[in-house]
């Protein structure tokens, strides 16, 4: 890291990469302790890193070129900043008696803020990953995406599930990881897609509903959960209910709803992994078209950008599926389209969309990769 040099006067001791995720399928299940799917991607999180002899960390942000210094007894978090996600992290390794000293950062990533693609977890695990081979804390794996995950509740203060961490740090190319989120088993399913590449479409908005519905969405489902634990006391979350409960006792039509679309969707997610095993790109998109009808008319977390995209490619055979992916009311559509014919379908599309909707769109082909690992 050139940058690295510039602002310590030394080059770093140890390079990391970790990279951001998608999620194939599986939405609002994480919270219900359900199932997920996703894979880590070709965008990353970089963080090089040296040590100090002193207590001071002195970090340095190559996006917003700006320079933080703090001593190790006085690190905070200090809202909405961006050292929240380096911080949070060294906070969570005092806390669990890790030996960590002063230290040298640079942090950088091409991760799309702000597309449904997981940039802060992708940053906070390439700084744990980094402190872990710095001052040799012989951290495991899941430790690592353990303590990058709490770094985000305690610091930036986002109570995220543990699914962004997991597969920026297990992440394995040519698959997807299907992960129970109740147990943390989790099974490298290959996603090999001939013939087709993953493309995000990104709306480019986010509306203000997104966290007060999320929130709300997470009632519907506890409340579902405790009209069938009335008569079922064996049930624990949503994971454990099936339609024949849910039809015998819940009678609020919309809690109905809502926890059909999580019980339906858990069992995308084990449609759409034997689909992947057989080969049927096809049978996956279809699995995934269903999935974003869930997500308007069931769930309705979609927003009409969203809608809209997923619309404009239902049709078209050169797409084998689409949805939008992440909490919803904004973000990205994950696409799989045919090879050779993704600029022509992008160009259409972002043109109408602009015309339309009046918004401009981005667009990510994604390919999937390796977890947080070492660049040197």
């Amino acid at each position: 890291m050139e940058i690295f040099q510039q602002q310590f006067n030394s080059i770093p001791q140890v390079e990391v990469s970790s990279p951001g995720r998608i999620n194939v399928i599986g939405e609002h299940t994480d919270y219900n302790e359900g199932f997920v799917l996703p894979a880590a991607i070709d965008k990353y999180g970089y963080v090089g890193v040296s040590e100090r002899d002193d207590d001071v960390i002195s970090l340095y942000a190559i996006e917003f070129k700006e320079k933080f210094e703090t001593k190790i007894a006085d690190i905070k978090p200090i809202e909405g900043k961006w050292t929240n996600y380096v911080l949070g992290v060294v906070d969570q390794l005092i806390k669990k008696n890790h030996p960590v000293g002063g230290f040298n950062l640079v942090v950088s990533g091409d991760v799309p803020v702000g597309a449904g693609l997981s940039s802060s977890a992708a940053i906070e695990c390439a700084v744990c990953f980094a402190l872990d081979q710095l001052f040799d804390l012989k951290l495991s794996k899941f430790e690592i995406a353990k303590i990058s995950q709490i770094a985000e509740h305690t610091f930036p203060g986002v109570k995220c599930g543990i699914m962004d961490q997991f597969a920026s740090v297990f992440g394995k190319k040519d698959h997807a990881l299907k992960l129970d989120c109740r147990s943390l088993e989790y099974e490298e399913v290959p996603l090999v897609l001939e013939g087709y590449h993953i493309v995000l479409l990104n709306t480019n908005v986010k509306h203000s509903l997104a966290s007060t519905a999320y929130n709300e969405r997470r009632q519907q489902c506890a409340a579902g959960v405790k009209m069938v634990q009335e008569h079922m006391r064996e049930v624990i979350s949503m994971r454990d209910v099936t339609i024949k409960m849910l039809d015998e006792y819940v009678k609020d039509p919309l809690i109905y709803k809502r926890c059909r679309f999580v019980i339906e969707e858990n069992d995308r997610v084990h449609k759409a992994v034997e689909q992947m095993k057989n080969g049927n790109i096809l049978g996956l998109g279809e699995l995934m078209f269903r999935s974003h009808d869930g997500l308007q008319h069931e769930y309705e977390v979609s927003c009409t950008e969203l809608d809209w995209l997923v619309a404009a490619v239902k049709d078209n055979p050169i797409v084998a599926g689409a949805r939008m992916m992440g909490g919803g009311f904004g973000g990205c559509t994950i696409n799989i389209i045919k090879e050779g014919k993704i600029d022509e379908l992008v160009n259409i599309i972002s043109m109408n969309y602009e015309k339309e909707l009046g918004k401009k769109l981005s667009h990510y082909s994604a390919q999937t990769s390796d977890g947080t690992s070492l660049v040197k």
